[in-house]
């Protein structure tokens, strides 16, 4: 039974993919700590102990969890002592590289969703602004909307909706 490794000095070209592919984890897991809905009272609770411990070592331990450049260095500290991910060099230099690379890449790929996501964000709100225009125009526009929205899904089913079986 073979074991995967994580690619030597010699392999330059895998050593850059996995910087690329290893980046990709790290920048998800800072991102869905950081931000998204489900960790929002832990994080509420660790900025709120940021502000308010006494010691400074305290504040800046909450801190880390709410800051995604921050945590990313740390989970992606993890990630290397997992996978024992080293970059152009096979020795502790090769650990502090990819460190600080590894972080790097991670937190372009947390800018780049970040960008997409207020782009996303500006489009529904035309959306809505056009929708909500629309609506105060023609009063039977806006009812038409909703179904329009439905149409794709009607139409990829084969029997009309009033004819499904159970």
């Amino acid at each position: 039974m073979s074991t995967f490794r994580a690619p030597d000095a010699s392999q330059l070209w895998q050593q850059v993919v996995w910087l690329f592919v290893l980046a990709l984890p790290v920048a998800t897991v800072a991102w869905t700590v950081t931000h998204e809905e489900i960790f929002r009272e832990a994080r509420e609770y660790c900025a709120k102990r940021s502000q308010d411990c006494r010691r400074l070592v305290q504040r800046k331990f909450f801190y880390i969890f709410t800051c995604e450049y921050c945590f990313s260095h740390y989970v992606t500290a993890v990630f290397l002592a997992v996978t024992g991910y080293r970059l152009l060099l096979d020795d502790w230099r090769g650990y502090l590289i990819s460190f600080f690379a590894v972080a790097a890449m991670a937190n372009v790929y947390l800018s780049l969703f970040g960008r997409l996501r207020v782009d996303i964000k500006s489009e529904r709100l035309d959306v809505a602004a056009k929708e909500e225009a629309i609506a105060t125009e023609s009063p039977g526009a806006a009812s038409v909307e909703p179904i329009l929205r439905q149409a794709p899904v009607e139409l990829l089913s084969r029997e009309p909706k009033a004819h499904r079986r159970p």
